[in-house]
């Protein structure tokens, strides 16, 4: 089994706020993150799949095929929009680790179509965190 990546990237708005609870404790919890007039980050996403080599490519997936199937499932449906209000199917609060989930079920299925397997989704909202999701 061998591991290759492919990183794109795609800038978005989003809030974090719970409907149901004050601005108080939304504020609390959530922060800056909670501003009323939204704020926006840039993306770093990486994509892994696993799989065998194909003997006649030497490849797992082609990185071309990966990166065109990522810009055109992901960060065409993602870039420059307000994942609260813009993107369907989006859950309703877009935290980073339920953006990771997101974009995991939508390549999954069609990774898989590629004859390979994801692995790993990394999701980097600023420089300092990010989430990996391993579709568990």
């Amino acid at each position: 089994m061998i591991y290759i990546t492919r990183k794109e990237h795609f800038n978005a708005a989003h809030k974090l706020f719970n409907p149901s609870w004050s601005e108080e404790q939304n504020n609390a919890v959530f922060g800056k993150c909670a501003n009323k007039n939204w704020h926006g980050h840039n993306y770093e996403l990486f994509v892994t799949v696993k799989g065998k080599i194909n003997p006649e490519t030497g490849f797992v997936v082609n990185l071309k095929d990966l990166s065109t199937l990522i810009r055109k499932e992901v960060c065409e449906v993602l870039d420059h929009k307000n994942l609260n209000l813009d993107v369907e199917n989006m859950p309703i609060m877009p935290s980073t680790e339920n953006v990771a989930i997101f974009i995991w079920n939508i390549l999954a299925p069609k990774i898989q179509a590629m004859s390979a397997t994801l692995h790993c989704i990394k999701l980097y909202e600023t420089d300092s965190n990010y989430v990996e999701y391993f579709g568990e």
